[in-house]
């Protein structure tokens, strides 16, 4: 077998993991959206009919949105809809333009390594002790920096794996 397709064999099998894993983020947050909308009809249930104030919807309420925030952008990361200004990388030559696209993925590896390293040392420091009201580690707020983090860095790879084996097939344009 020729290294060419042995390399594109693995090229595949690595685009086919990293599309089933943003796949995984986005169930993901679709389901704690589904409940963040279910837990406040029941907080405004609880309020106006019962006249009971359910107290620990605020605090599940941060946690999925922590979550639905940071699975989100890394699957934004991944499948480029993540907020970018591309028109300066539109406006120039395709060389440039090229250079700005390393760069940029660079940078976002970078970010992502940033947000995994500090996010991990964040739930460390925090996991003894407890979130009032649910009794859960305090840590678990910033679990999903950690996670959105090393997604944000490991699909980051993936386009420039992509982009130097001349794989890439993002383009830029202002529509």
């Amino acid at each position: 077998m020729s290294d060419a397709l042995r390399g594109s064999i693995h090229l595949r099998r690595m685009s086919r993991a990293l599309d089933a894993l943003a796949l995984v983020c986005k169930v993901a947050t679709g389901i704690a959206l589904v409940v963040l909308t279910v837990i406040f009809g029941w907080l405004v249930f609880g309020r106006y009919v019962l006249n009971a104030t359910p107290t620990w919807v605020e605090q599940v309420a941060l946690l999925l949105v922590m979550l639905i925030a940071f699975l989100g952008a890394a699957v934004g990361v991944h499948e480029h809809t993540h907020l970018s200004v591309s028109i300066v990388r539109s406006s120039v030559p395709r060389r440039v333009r090229s250079a700005l696209v390393v760069i940029s993925d660079i940078s976002m590896a970078a970010f992502g390594g940033l947000m995994l390293w500090y996010g991990w040392q964040l739930t460390l420091f925090k996991w003894g002790s407890l979130i009032p009201l649910i009794q859960v580690p305090e840590g678990l707020r910033s679990l999903p920096l950690t996670v959105g983090g090393a997604l944000i860095l490991l699909f980051s790879l993936g386009h420039l794996i992509r982009l130097f084996l001349g794989a890439d097939e993002r383009s830029d344009s202002i529509e």
